[in-house]
């Protein structure tokens, strides 16, 4: 019994580092760029709010469309704040949802309260990034009478959350030299999503300038500007969102 007992202590105690180092891995995400800090300041054009999620409204006019944005695993949500702050800027209430331990996965219904608390928005689009984006597909197939668009950045939706019946505008945006999210994969997932989906493929694109922060491991060097990528990132985004005012 007592040799039972310290097996057991021990085998707890691996569990307990287990978990503590999965936790502190997930909360040291890639270093945050300046130009992300920037864009968290409000101004003339856009006001920025930091709690209880990261809002980024228009100061002129009302919204009609907003557009919840799921981050990468393990990406700080700061990360998507210049991308954020100009859809903002074009017209629309943008909400960036920061995830338990950075993992969206922990935390796929949280767009329910965002849409119960901002009741004045009449069109709802739904992305991520990366795992923010599958998990965004998740919560589009579940609550499909919630949700107007989807915007997936070099993501693509499980098996067992396909959209393919829907209604979702839909966009997937995806980079060529992206490591982490495959072409093949982006591409493998056109039977899931709606037959009018629109794909945008970003020549020489990798996976971290989906945002503004360091270089991940298992992704390849971008052949292209950051700004150059959130430049196409943002054109076919904004391009969504306004179809959503047009055509619902």
């Amino acid at each position: 019994m007592r040799k039972l007992k310290w097996i057991a202590l021990i085998l707890g105690i691996m569990l307990l580092l287990g978990v503590m180092s999965f936790a502190i891995w997930a909360m040291n995400p890639p270093q945050l760029m300046p130009e992300a800090q920037a864009a968290l300041i409000s101004d003339e054009s856009v006001e920025v709010q930091s709690e209880p999620w990261l809002i980024f409204q228009p100061t002129k006019g009302t919204p009609d469309a907003g557009l919840i944005l799921y981050p990468g695993g393990r990406v700080d949500p700061r990360a998507y704040a210049p991308a954020a702050r100009i859809i903002a800027k074009s017209g629309y209430l943008v909400v960036v949802v920061p995830m338990p331990l950075n993992l969206a996965v922990f935390g796929a219904d949280q767009a329910e309260n965002v849409i119960s608390s901002f009741r004045e928005i009449r069109y709802w689009a739904i992305g991520g990034h990366s795992l923010g984006g599958a998990m965004a597909a998740r919560f589009a197939a579940q609550n499909p009478d919630s949700i107007d668009g989807i915007v997936l950045w070099a993501s693509y939706p499980a098996n067992s959350n396909g959209l393919s019946t829907s209604n979702l505008k839909a966009v997937s945006i995806y980079g060529t030299r992206d490591g982490l999210s495959s072409f093949t994969q982006i591409l493998a997932s056109r039977t899931l999503l709606p037959s009018d989906t629109r794909w945008v493929a970003i020549e020489g694109g990798n996976h971290a300038q989906f945002g503004w922060y360091g270089p991940q491991a298992g992704d390849n060097e971008a052949a292209i500007s950051r700004a150059d990528q959130q430049d196409q990132i943002l054109r076919a985004t904004l391009e969504l969102l306004a179809s959503l005012d047009r055509e619902q």
